[in-house]
């Protein structure tokens, strides 16, 4: 469920914070497979933070990413109320490391189009919002 607009742009602490804790997750990654390991960093609207990591399988569609992950566990813990505001990707790689569609929709469910998506690579911070990357996300309503 989207929910109200959050325009406050993240600090410079608050992004260290976050680039920080999702670089650690990123090297609990389980990417037997593709050696692609991923960390994701959640910030919820009330400031508190979740992490994931990626943890592939086999059956490569069964995989699990790191933003997914960082949602359902902060959904365990807070509740489906929880708001995310922005979340921080980063992968060992050093690549930029944009969020797949499914996790696109994933973070929609949980925040805004307005979120703070932020993806680091060795060049620098990129930074885009979730209605940029989802221009046209799904929302459900009982008119569809």
């Amino acid at each position: 469920m989207a929910t109200k607009e959050h325009n406050t742009p993240l600090s410079e602490a608050q992004i260290a914070q976050l680039t920080s804790a999702a670089t650690a997750v990123a090297g609990k990654a389980y990417a037997a497979y593709s050696g692609f390991r991923v960390g994701a960093a959640v910030l919820l609207e009330d400031g508190s933070i979740y992490t994931g990591c990626n943890v592939e399988n086999a059956s490569y569609r069964l995989t699990t990413c790191a933003e997914q992950a960082a949602v359902a566990k902060a959904v365990s813990e807070r509740g489906p109320g929880m708001r995310v505001r922005a979340v921080v990707i980063v992968n060992l790689n050093g690549e930029a490391c944009e969020p797949c569609g499914a996790c696109r929709q994933t973070l929609l469910e949980f925040g805004s189009t307005t979120m703070q998506v932020l993806f680091p690579e060795k060049a620098g911070q990129r930074q885009t919002t979730l209605g940029a990357l989802l221009p046209h996300g799904f929302v459900l309503s009982h008119q569809c």
